[in-house]
């Protein structure tokens, strides 16, 4: 098996669990794992959070803050179990733009340089930035190349686009041709076009496309066991993930299951775990 790298990291191919904020739970995350995804992400993490943190999976952790406070000690606490450190510069969120987060920091170059220096010199893990399309976006991979990062995620929409019209993959190949860092694809990969964007970048983020779908990475391993509600029921309820998520994921899983649109209606009216259970062990038998 040929192995891949970012940084000192090794992976056992080029597809990854993009960084999403609601389905990335532990659950979702190890599932996608077990399915052959060489690399998962959890959301967005403020690196003052006290959020408890779930890293059974070693994934990828997102940082999502506007100035390096909290960045070092967050970063020795995680370390140990965590595979690579992102820094997001791709949010578009109306609540990104309020706190000035995300894809609205790529005018600040000093004090991304900042950022950069703080999360470089925390760890000695892979350490990466994930953009959006930006006037700015190529002067920021130099930054990023300047403070020894290890790669880039480009998605190639604007702050204004989030997340409709077409990914600009001509701005996506001008970014990967100004670096030789590895560049990480982002933006509406599927298993219908993820093999011709890995013969431009180096590895692909997939997103949406896998929210209720771990088994979407199959295709990049050679396993035929496929993952399947009960399967995350059996993981969420071993993490005492809460009521709300596990809901939320329920009704994820209908995506291409016969009579969803049903099975969604009965979801909705679930008011607990083993109402669920049984609705989706109803669904099995017919």
């Amino acid at each position: 098996m040929k192995n891949y790298k970012i940084g000192n990291l090794k992976l056992k191919n080029r597809v990854f669990l993009a960084p999403m904020l609601e389905p990335n739970d532990i659950a979702f995350r190890l599932l996608c794992k077990k399915a052959g995804c060489a690399l998962t992400y959890t959301g967005m993490i403020n690196p003052l959070s006290k959020k408890k943190l779930i890293l059974d999976d070693k994934p990828a952790i997102q940082l999502f803050t506007n100035s390096a406070k909290g960045i070092k000690e967050f970063i020795k606490k995680h370390d140990p179990k965590v595979s690579l450190w992102d820094f997001n510069l791709g949010c578009p969120s109306k609540l990104s733009k309020r706190l000035g987060h995300g894809v609205f920091m790529h005018k600040e170059f000093e004090n991304l340089d900042k950022i950069f220096k703080e999360i470089r010199s925390s760890t000695k893990k892979p350490c990466t930035i994930k953009l959006r399309k930006s006037l700015q976006a190529l002067e920021i991979v130099k930054l990023a190349e300047k403070n020894n990062f290890d790669a880039v995620g480009i998605h190639p929409r604007t702050d204004k686009q989030g997340y409709s019209g077409e990914p600009d993959y001509e701005f996506a190949l001008k970014l990967k041709s100004s670096t030789k860092l590895p560049v990480i694809y982002s933006g509406n990969v599927s298993t219908k076009n993820a093999d011709n964007i890995l013969q431009d970048f180096d590895f692909v983020f997939i997103g949406r496309e896998a929210i209720g779908n771990p088994n979407i990475f199959l295709t990049v391993q050679s396993k035929k066991q496929k993952y399947y509600f009960r399967d995350y029921l059996k993981l969420a309820k071993k993490y005492s993930l809460n009521w709300k998520q596990i809901k939320y994921q329920s009704m994820t899983f209908t995506k291409n299951i016969q009579g969803a649109k049903e099975l969604r209606s009965s979801i909705s009216s679930a008011r607990s775990i083993e109402e669920i259970e049984k609705i989706y062990n109803h669904q099995k038998a017919n």
